[in-house]
């Protein structure tokens, strides 16, 4: 989940995009200013000791490993490489909150579906969308760290009034490795079953369109609990991530300002990409920083994409008290 900022350029006024620049929470400077002072640091503990420690033969030295490093950082296809993996990521981070299993619509086909106005017929369609939510709560404990603190265990779980101590006792005894977020839907079906058996489902087709919303409501937990289970190739990660740091690296040294070559011009020569600047010897590397900030915020996008939902400075899922407003815990099946 992302920060919300839509309310601030709600109006196409003067400076209310600018204005988003200089928000703290969920930016990039949160993320990279930590990475970003380190690399100015480095590169000013290089430029002090290149200008004041050396000598001038070191100094020649010093300047061909600048020039083949400033060469090579070329070489390393960073736009490519970032490029492909940062739209990996946001596809799939996309794909992840599509996959958010959301109760509304199955809510109305129960409310079309299940009749009775007396207290069983309300007590059934509150314990249908009870499981329904059940399952979803089992799936989001294990992908978001926001929702497993607000639900530790399965105590807290009863608490909440998703789950009653019989259901627990149940759920409990069935052994498995994996997630049992399919549970409460195999509990959904079969009371749906005995409603109709009962009468409250009026007939098949009812029936059959109660069971088709439930399916494509588990597909969407499966579906968020395999994005949280099978992540991006770690060779991918570690590609791109080895040829940021391996760029920036280069760059260090490669993109001093330092004595130009013997037979050159008696002014420095400045390795920054673009034209020479003459006589200006810049202490700062104005388009290097630029390129640190945007290749590694790129970076920090792509890595921020994989994280469980509602860690960091993003905000929690809402899972309210199943029980509270007058929401009691149907029965048991």
């Amino acid at each position: 989940m992302t920060v919300s900022y839509t309310l601030k350029v709600a109006e196409a006024r003067f400076g209310s995009f600018s204005g988003l620049l200089l928000r703290w929470r969920g930016s990039i400077y949160k993320l990279l200013y930590k990475e970003f002072l380190l690399f100015v640091a480095l590169y000013a503990l290089l430029s002090i000791t290149y200008r004041l420690l050396l000598t001038q033969e070191q100094r020649q030295v010093y300047a061909q490993v600048a020039r083949y490093c400033n060469r090579s950082a070329d070489l390393i296809p960073l736009s490519f490489v970032l490029g492909f993996y940062v739209t990996l990521v946001v596809n799939r981070w996309w794909a992840q909150y599509t996959s958010i299993p959301l109760p509304d619509q199955l809510m109305c086909v129960i409310s079309a579906s299940v009749h009775g106005v007396d207290e069983r017929g309300r007590l059934l369609r509150r314990t249908l969308i009870r499981y329904a939510n059940l399952a979803s709560v089992l799936v989001l404990r294990s992908v978001s760290t926001r929702v497993l603190k607000r639900f530790p265990t399965m105590e807290h779980v009863v608490d909440a009034g998703f789950m009653s101590q019989e259901e627990r006792k149940k759920f409990e005894s069935l052994k498995s490795d994996f997630n049992k977020y399919w549970v409460p839907c195999v509990w959904f079906t079969n009371l749906a079953a005995q409603a109709r058996r009962d009468g409250r489902i009026r007939d098949d087709i009812a029936l059959c369109l109660l069971l088709e919303e439930l399916n494509k409501y588990r597909a969407k937990c499966s579906m968020l609990f395999h994005y949280d289970w099978i992540s991006i190739p770690l060779v991918y990660t570690q590609v791109v991530t080895i040829a940021v740091y391996s760029f920036f690296g280069l760059s260090l040294v490669g993109r001093q300002f330092v004595e130009p070559e013997a037979g050159a011009a008696k002014s420095r020569e400045p390795l920054e990409p673009g034209p020479a600047l003459g006589d200006l010897d810049m202490y700062v590397p104005l388009t290097t920083l630029l390129q640190f900030f945007f290749y590694a915020g790129w970076l920090k996008v792509g890595t921020w994409g994989g994280p469980h939902l509602g860690s960091g400075s993003t905000p929690a899922l809402g899972i309210r008290k199943q029980g509270s407003g007058g929401v009691p815990v149907g029965e048991s099946t």
